[in-house]
């Protein structure tokens, strides 16, 4: 059984894990490798891991994971982006376990704490171009394509394009 809860020190090196998998399976076809393992060298190592389980607020909510048999399948977090405005910011599966209802799981805490915690009352994210995993997993959700934008930690010669989604809550 699955249970969705706020991460600690102990699921760091699952969410590391996790979020590498995830961000390899939705970005393997459409980044370069030198892309991949640079955002993944950046975000989803474990000194950054720890410090932002342990170091949360109104701008970064911390982790949340969803555990089975103490393994960590998925992990996603948010925080606020101004007075009344969430963003996902980091929302992965084990690729293995799509399709199960982890992520919407994963979703639904974030959205309850940006709405309880935060009074947000819309919610936004940012989607690469291409990304055939997540676009129709928040599209199916609610959320509308407002625009594109230069991705994040494009380098020279780079230009990959973030498409960013809004839901009212």
């Amino acid at each position: 059984m699955i249970k969705i809860c706020k991460a600690n020190a102990a699921h760091v090196e699952g969410i590391a894990k996790v979020c590498s998998d995830g961000y390899r399976a939705a970005y393997g076809e459409s980044h370069s490798n030198e892309y991949i393992e640079r955002v993944i060298s950046e975000f989803y190592n474990p000194e950054r891991i720890i410090d932002e389980v342990t170091n949360t607020s109104r701008y970064w909510g911390g982790y949340f994971v969803a555990v089975e048999n103490d393994e960590v399948v998925g992990a996603g977090g948010g925080g606020m982006i101004n007075d009344t405005a969430g963003e996902v910011f980091v929302l992965y599966l084990n690729p293995a376990r799509r399709n199960e209802g982890i992520g919407t799981m994963l979703l639904e805490s974030i959205t309850k704490q940006q709405i309880e915690e935060f009074s947000a009352s819309e919610q936004w994210v940012s989607v690469q171009k291409g990304n055939q995993k997540g676009i129709p997993f928040y599209e199916a959700r609610g959320f509308i394509y407002q625009h594109e934008q230069n991705g994040y930690g494009n380098a020279e010669g780079e230009d990959y394009i973030s498409l960013r989604y809004c839901r009212q809550l």
